[in-house]
């Protein structure tokens, strides 16, 4: 018989790899909760009406159909799977508009598929954990998102970088190359630079439309040199004629100069004795484009700086991405932590506390029936204190027992014989170390405890 599969680009999770995954889950949360962000779900599932027109051309060839929904095919409208948790939270928004407060912020950890070729850090299904705030426009949220990402990886032990561009300047740029028209195609193109190349990336440009002039015109704009101040300083020359691009000048500098006063802040309190941040190095980077239609502000990556691999985290403004389901005028920013990404580089790097590998604390093994009823009385009395138990429900060799709890990293293990259970004692032993000491149900509980 053919030994069982699965889809190429999904997978299996064994117990390890979730309790790795929940702990940068629950990172993730909690730096959330911090910021006044409040959980939200959505379904798997969406109706193609919601989803096409909304990633560019590129990310609609990516959307998976649902062939079959239950529904007789003739009446039923069609149906995907969500590409990603922002325009379904779009959706959310404007169809839920009169029972949530604005600015409204919350957060979605949930996993999204795309029809993609599966290699190394890319999958059909993965898990996304997505933090906006909408109804506002105030370039305040864009630096909570940044402080956000700024703790998340501090929490995480993962040095990063975050890229920061604006799409309000790619559309100056667009403008002052002679290509107005043009955007969105510059913006697909120079968002592979880091994947095909530069000569790659021209190649695309010409057979997008793009004139010799404009494309030789377009390469010392994405090839400025220079500090973050040295490349707005020269932006402000270049797109002097461009109101929507200047727009974006003044908008990348009022981020920095926030985030400038942030980290005076932070410097002010370590220097009275409070532990001291990491400064978030960012990165004012042109060729950052982030193909997705609905982006048209800020944008954001971040990549690590220690693990070659693409991005893992993004996100940027939209300012009318609920205008297409009928309610214009509502802005919004946010950001997408890619927790597959996020996962690998923690285990190339092997990040992860220590203590994930056990999720027991100790294991009743037992020598025979009498003393397994025992076990299970003290793994009650255990478990009502709150501790982690397990009893070996057999009573088998004690080799066996002992290898148990060594392949599940379990720390201590009780062993009930006959002259413990006379004396209503176990003798726990320290599984690292070997050492065995004879104790009490209420001295076991202290002992964990401790």
């Amino acid at each position: 018989m053919q030994k069982p599969s699965i889809p190429k680009g999904t997978r299996d999770f064994s117990q390890l790899e979730m309790a790795r995954r929940n702990y940068i889950f629950s990172t993730i949360r909690e730096v959330f909760s911090l910021y006044g962000f409040a959980q939200i779900e959505t379904p798997a599932m969406e109706l193609m009406s919601t989803l096409m027109g909304k990633y560019g051309e590129e990310g609609d060839k990516l959307l998976f159909r649902i062939q079959n929904s239950g529904e007789k095919a003739n009446e039923a409208p069609e149906k995907g799977l969500r590409y990603d948790l922002t325009v379904p939270f779009a959706r959310y928004v404007v169809q839920h508009r009169d029972t949530i407060q604005f600015p409204f912020k919350r957060y979605q950890i949930q996993p999204v598929w795309r029809a993609d070729r599966p290699q190394k850090g890319r999958y059909r299904e993965f898990y996304q954990c997505d933090v906006d705030v909408v109804g506002t426009n105030s370039l305040l949220a864009e630096v909570e998102l940044i402080q956000i990402v700024e703790e998340v990886y501090r929490r995480l032990g993962i040095r990063v970088c975050l890229h920061l561009n604006n799409r309000k300047v790619l559309a100056g740029i667009a403008e002052v190359i002679g290509a107005p028209d043009k955007m969105m195609d510059i913006t697909v193109a120079i968002d592979k630079l880091d994947k095909i190349g530069v000569d790659a990336v021209n190649a695309e440009l010409r057979e997008r439309g793009l004139s010799a002039e404009a494309i030789e015109a377009l390469q010392p704009i994405l090839n400025l040199k220079g500090s973050n101040e040295d490349k707005l300083r020269d932006l402000r020359t270049i797109l002097a004629e461009s109101e929507i691009g200047m727009k974006g000048v003044e908008e990348l500098e009022e981020i920095f100069t926030q985030l400038s006063n942030v980290h005076t802040a932070q410097a002010d309190r370590s220097s009275q004795g409070r532990d001291k941040n990491c400064r978030l190095p960012i990165e004012l980077d042109l060729c950052l484009a982030r193909g997705l239609n609905y982006y048209t502000g800020a944008i954001f990556e971040v990549k690590a700086l220690d693990v070659q691999m693409g991005s893992i985290t993004g996100g940027g403004r939209y300012d009318n991405l609920t205008g297409i389901f009928g309610m214009p005028d509502v802005s919004g920013v946010g950001i997408s932590f890619g927790a597959d990404r996020i996962y690998d580089v923690l285990t190339e790097l092997d990040l992860y506390p220590a203590d994930l590998q056990s999720t027991t604390q100790v294991l009743f093994a037992c020598f025979g029936d009498d003393e397994l009823k025992f076990a299970m009385q003290c793994a009650t009395a255990l478990r009502k204190q709150g501790l982690r138990v397990e009893v070996y429900p057999e009573t088998v060799k004690m080799k066996r027992q002992m290898a148990y709890a060594d392949a599940k990293h379990i720390p201590y293990v009780a062993i009930i014989g006959s002259n413990e259970l006379e004396e209503r004692k176990v003798m726990l032993k320290q599984m690292l170390s070997g050492e065995q000491q004879l104790m009490t149900v209420d001295e076991l509980i202290q002992q964990l405890k401790a």
